[in-house]
């Protein structure tokens, strides 16, 4: 018997697939619509409709053909497939993601930043704001593109000796630190490690716009983040 080939529309993205492929998991919400189809949704074309993530779904159907997940460098999405493979009750696949099995490579990672403490203003004097003037980042040049991507200002450092190479030139383009955190976090980095040192105000005249008091709490902090 011809293995039947289905045509699916998902979220407005078009796959053709096989049945058989869709019917791998028996526990899995794919293998309940599949199985009765005259239940589903047709689109104008034809397709059988689903209204889900139509990117995300080529790894649904990455792993129901290898029992595998393979995400590309750089993947931002991993919570929300994870959430695609809850609902379709993809167990296999939510064990991949939970345990990180696409192999992500080891590293470490140097998060820095130089700032001062910016003080109120009109009877707020004692207020005192965060001020971050830039964020750096040290580590090996192909792993700092994995974590933080478009947000990566590479301008410092001409792009010489390839992705293995190391770097203390990189910035970010923004200057929100916990961001920068987030980033990490969500790519599997732990804090192992940080440090902080205070500098004593210039006795020369600050900049103009630089409030003397502000001044004299300039101060420059490092985290290292290590991923095992």
């Amino acid at each position: 018997m011809a293995a039947e080939v289905v045509e699916l529309n998902v979220g407005g993205v078009h796959y053709t697939t096989l049945l058989d492929t869709l019917l791998q998991e028996k526990s899995s919400h794919l293998h309940e619509l599949f199985s009765n189809m005259d239940t589903l949704v047709k689109d104008s074309k034809g397709r059988y409709f689903l209204d889900r993530d139509g990117v995300l779904f080529r790894y649904i159907l990455d792993y129901l053909r290898d029992k595998q997940i393979s995400l590309p460098e750089g993947f931002r999405e991993r919570q929300r497939l994870q959430r695609e493979a809850e609902y379709f009750k993809l167990s296999g696949l939510l064990q991949c993601l939970r345990s990180g099995s696409d192999t992500r490579p080891p590293g470490c990672i140097t998060i820095g930043y130089r700032g001062s403490f910016q003080f109120g203003k009109d009877g707020l004097a004692d207020v005192k704001f965060r001020k971050l003037s830039r964020i750096l980042v040290c580590g090996r040049v192909a792993l700092c593109r994995e974590i933080f991507g478009d947000t990566l200002n590479e301008s410092r450092d001409p792009d010489h000796g390839g992705p293995d190479r190391y770097t203390s030139r990189f910035f970010l383009k923004h200057c929100f630190i916990e961001q920068a955190f987030d980033m990490l976090h969500e790519r599997g980095f732990r804090l192992a490690g940080s440090c902080g040192s205070g500098t004593a105000g210039s006795v020369a005249e600050p900049k103009p716009g630089v409030d003397t008091e502000e001044n004299r709490w300039n101060h420059y902090n490092e985290f290292v983040f290590v991923r095992e």
